[in-house]
């Protein structure tokens, strides 16, 4: 059974429209021509706009502050990806033969990008209903594992400094590489009179976070 047959029998949906599936899973390696990058930016709205759906009616008593940040955190990038990963949604990526051997058929920011566009290709082929009950599956209870809203590590990160007297950290860019398709980027991130910290991510935003998250787990630690 060829990849995309495959995939549909797993999601228990058969698209009306193949040509969608097909434009959902192609990634720009390919070449001009048809890729997931408009499904993507579709999907990445579909996805939005349920999941603030979802929470809304799963936690009544929480403000929007709150809600915000359980949405953030259950959309972002390594999340979808590893949602994706559940499908095998990598087996079925339209890559060139450079990116499949460069594994991009498990980097983390294609898989989370493929997955958006699948949901788009979801919504126009079988519609919001489908996409809604689709997206409460993939994520199951993952939705309550959080007992209370997360904190973003760069939000808790700049409460610690400034709540010590400190000035704010300070994000520093170290390197970019890779292809405009694929980057990735090492972010340092220092607060004064401490040793910096650095992570990288797949976007300069994630490599942020991720920095942030590190130092902010050493800051604590000290007496």
């Amino acid at each position: 059974m060829k990849p995309l047959e495959q995939l549909q029998s797993r999601l228990g949906y058969r698209f009306k429209e193949p040509s969608l599936l097909v434009a959902a899973m192609t990634h720009a390696s390919m070449g001009p021509g048809s890729n997931y990058e408009r499904l993507e930016f579709l999907g990445d709205r579909v996805l939005g706009l349920v999941m603030a759906s979802w929470l809304y009616e799963t936690f009544p008593g929480e403000v929007e502050g709150d809600l915000a940040k359980r949405h953030a955190a259950l959309v972002q990038g390594a999340l979808l990806a590893e949602i994706a990963r559940e499908w095998s949604l990598g087996d079925a990526l339209i890559l060139s033969d450079a990116e499949r051997g460069a594994g991009g058929a498990d980097n983390e920011n294609m898989l989370a990008d493929g997955f958006e566009a699948l949901l788009g290709a979801l919504y126009l082929d079988a519609g919001l209903a489908f996409c809604h009950d689709f997206i409460r599956r993939s994520w199951g209870e993952r939705i309550r594992l959080m007992v209370t809203p997360p904190q973003d590590p760069k939000t808790a990160l700049q409460e610690w400094a400034q709540g010590r007297g400190y000035p704010l950290p300070l994000y520093e860019l170290v390197n970019r590489e890779g292809p405009d398709h694929a980057p990735n980027f090492l972010i340092r991130v220092a607060v004064q009179g401490y040793p910096p910290a650095e992570a990288e991510g797949s976007s300069r935003r994630s490599a942020e976070k991720a920095a942030a998250r590190q130092l902010l787990s050493r800051l604590e630690q000290l007496p």
